[in-house]
């Protein structure tokens, strides 16, 4: 039986309505509660309808992110810096570590997305709903992603992002589509559903006439930074 009741509960209490998760209140207050939900999670896909995988899926990745951010709290970036350097060694471990065991096989937040979710689903909205705990990831929900409405929530996410200056837009002065890497490191997964990635982005975007397969497109720089909220003063818990 899926619960994702816990799960909403602390999205709700920890995260603000721009996706910053305010981790230090996290860790000191609930961090056990996220692990007991985690725990009672089911094991196994089997005998789950294809709504009720993706949302479970879509809901761990984004659980076990936080779990490992909350284990090395404070921290400034997924992406540390060793010597002044980015530490790439440190970076691809947060990723490709094991954090949980799926039907009888350990799992990394890496399995969780390239061997599981997009091979299954074959879903590019996914790239806006899964967060890795950066600012240049989508915004993180403060609620769940449940089984009925799932499918509603990703086309709402994929409208926030495009929507989004800071992920996406577009200068008709220079005819120059700006967009986040998440479209050039996952352009297979949305060509699959258009010729080319002003189309499938012109699809969100309304910018007048609309954007042609030629439109010159340009990446955003990527922001590795924690996608924090810091405790101010006197805050408490959110009704």
């Amino acid at each position: 039986m899926l619960n994702f009741t816990p799960w909403n509960t602390l999205l709700q209490t920890y995260v603000d309505d721009q996706g910053r998760v305010d981790y230090a209140r996290w860790q000191r207050e609930a961090l056990p509660d996220l692990e007991g939900w985690l725990a009672s999670l089911p094991r196994s896909l089997d005998n789950l309808a294809s709504e009720e995988s993706l949302a479970l899926l879509i809901n761990l990745y984004n659980a076990l992110t936080i779990q490992q951010v909350l284990h090395r709290y404070p921290m400034a970036s997924i992406l540390p810096k060793l010597l002044g350097l980015p530490n790439w060694l440190a970076f691809w471990r947060f990723f490709s570590r094991s954090l949980y065991t799926l039907d009888g096989k350990p799992v990394s937040l890496n399995d969780l997305e390239h061997s599981i979710l997009r091979p299954r689903f074959k879903e590019p909205r996914l790239h806006f709903a899964l967060v890795c705990a950066s600012v240049g990831c989508p915004i993180l929900r403060n609620e769940a992603y449940w089984p009925d409405i799932v499918e509603a929530q990703l086309e709402t996410d994929a409208h926030r992002f495009i929507h989004n200056p800071d992920k996406v837009r577009y200068d008709p002065n220079a005819g120059v589509l700006y967009c986040s890497k998440i479209f050039k490191w996952y352009s297979e997964d949305f060509l699959r559903l258009a010729p080319s990635l002003p189309d499938y982005i012109g699809t969100y975007l309304n910018v007048g006439p609309p954007l042609s397969p030629l439109t010159e497109v340009r990446y955003l720089p990527y922001d590795w930074g924690l996608n924090q909220r810091l405790t101010q003063p006197g805050d408490g818990p959110r009704a």
